[in-house]
């Protein structure tokens, strides 16, 4: 049987049919910027922290509203206990940090020639800070120039306050991360109308980008398509490969929505499964399902691991990381990072809690032939998970227009 819904059109007619998204998501609101700041605050207060650095990137945009990337050049927010946060930036940066900023800060600039740690160090040491709890993305010759400027500051690590605040989202995240995943799962159906043989990984690609921002996201997240022998690498291989006839397509996607992401893999044939893909797929889905039940709040991260490695295991698959099997955790953490802690994965005893978003990806690897991995995520709740997008279905039947 001929897959469903794969090939038929062009690249130029599914982008004709895209209009930007119609029910957009809000953006977080000033008053849940605030709570996040008590929370780290309340979690400070009872860790014994006397102030909280947070580095550009993910966790700066999450308390501040700031989308900077890290660089070279240092940009962090210092949390206090009590007051308005004290943020130090390159000086000639700062007019484009207040029109970035959600919150209230004070900023603190540095001219190019000097040093910005001490200028941490001396706002640390008006407030005498003696406890730093320092970003876990914070770098690590940052840290150590940071330390050498402030020798009377103890450094410590800032993930037990970050990663708990970040870790639960809010149903204003929640609503962001369903619209960045359903975006991304309707590219993955158009995506699949376009392939013919011959065509290249690159076009694909360039599909899905264009796609994206058709739809009204920020472009994409990343993107892997593999086609064939490359399905059977994870995160597939170097070069230019070109689709041939009844190749496996794995399709691995995401995209930003006010800095929330998605991350969707699609696996299927381009044109009639052979019995072996059909059997691998279908055990593939069996342990995603096995994953998905298991979740319940207060069970440990690993044990979610666990229930998809069981169903791999029985099927004579692996056992733990050995291949043929499952050569990779079972789901990471989502949101403003597209990979973020908590993991579903074996050592992470976190106890799972409403609010906390995964990927469900036990992908199964047969080597140098194929590999199948279908990616869906859900997010906790009191009743256990919930799927943000639907699953695949089936095979030769992955978008569900049987159905």
């Amino acid at each position: 049987m001929t897959t469903l819904g794969v090939g038929g059109s062009t690249a130029a007619a599914e982008l004709a049919q895209l209009q930007p998204w119609a029910d957009c998501a809000a953006p977080i609101a000033a008053e849940e910027y605030a709570a996040r700041l008590a929370k780290a605050r309340a979690l400070m207060a009872a860790q014994g922290i006397d102030a909280l650095l947070v580095n550009a990137g993910a966790s700066l945009r999450y308390f501040a509203g700031v989308p900077w990337g890290a660089s070279e050049r240092l940009v962090a927010m210092i949390v206090l206990p009590e007051g308005r946060p004290q943020i130090v930036a390159p000086r000639f940066e700062h007019g484009s940090l207040e029109a970035d900023l959600v919150i209230a800060a004070d900023l603190h600039g540095w001219e190019e020639h000097e040093d910005p740690h001490a200028l941490v160090a001396a706002t640390l040491h008006a407030t005498r800070a003696g406890r730093l709890a320092v970003d876990p993305a914070f770098p690590f010759q940052m840290a150590l120039r940071l330390q050498a400027a402030a020798p009377g500051v103890t450094l410590l690590d800032g993930g037990p306050i970050i990663d708990a605040c970040r870790s639960i989202k809010s149903e204003a995240e929640l609503a962001l991360m369903r619209q960045a995943k359903q975006m991304t799962l309707e590219v993955h159906r158009r995506v699949a109308r376009i392939l013919h043989p011959g065509i290249t990984a690159g076009a694909v690609t360039r599909f899905i980008e264009a796609a994206h921002r058709a739809l009204g996201a920020a472009g994409n997240s990343f993107c892997i398509v593999e086609f064939g022998r490359g399905t059977s690498f994870p995160h597939g291989l170097p070069g230019e490969r070109r689709l041939e006839q009844d190749d496996v397509v794995l399709i691995d996607t995401g995209c930003f929505v006010q800095g929330y992401t998605s991350d969707i893999t699609r696996t299927y044939v381009y044109g009639t499964p052979g019995a072996e893909h059909r059997r691998i797929w279908n055990l593939e889905r069996e342990a995603q399902q096995a994953a998905f039940d298991a979740v319940k709040p207060g069970v440990p991260c690993e044990a979610i691991d666990a229930a998809a490695r069981r169903v791999l295991e029985r099927a004579g698959l692996g056992p733990d990381y050995r291949l043929p099997g499952l050569p990779h955790r079972t789901g990471h953490g989502i949101g403003l990072s597209i990979h973020e802690g908590p993991f579903l994965v074996r050592g992470d005893a976190t106890p799972l809690a409403p609010g906390m978003c995964f990927s469900n990806e036990p992908m199964i690897v047969l080597p140098d032939r194929f590999g199948i991995r279908l990616e869906d995520h859900f997010h906790v709740t009191e009743a256990g998970a919930q799927w943000f997008t639907e699953p695949s279905h089936a095979i030769d039947d992955p978008f569900g227009l049987a159905a």
